[in-house]
């Protein structure tokens, strides 16, 4: 009697990748916070960039924009602001966020 092979699952290359919050990603793919920055640091972070009246307002144009009855999570609003976000003005988002943790 033959043995069949058991299917294992591929191993992840990544698997600390998976682990860091989705808010985390979002703020380092906007250049808002360094990639070491311990999970904790990075939540409050994320806190106070939800918190910017500018940004505030971009979420709520993008969300009437694109006739969003429901957003599911805070990050995805805040997500989607700041990608609507040029340089410039994610360069004053910076600013402000380091003013106020001054």
């Amino acid at each position: 009697m033959k043995r069949r092979k058991q299917n294992k699952p591929a191993p992840q290359t990544h698997p600390s990748a998976l682990a860091v919050p989705s808010y985390h990603r979002i703020l380092v793919k906007h250049g808002l916070i360094e990639k070491t920055l311990p999970i904790p640091d990075a939540y409050e972070m994320f806190l106070k960039v939800g918190a910017d009246p500018e940004v505030q307002k971009l979420s709520r144009k993008v969300a009437r924009g694109n006739k969003m009855k429901h957003v599911p999570a805070l990050y995805l609003a805040t997500a989607m602001a700041l990608q609507g976000m040029t340089e410039e003005e994610l360069e004053a988002l910076k600013l402000r966020i380091e003013e106020k943790r001054v």
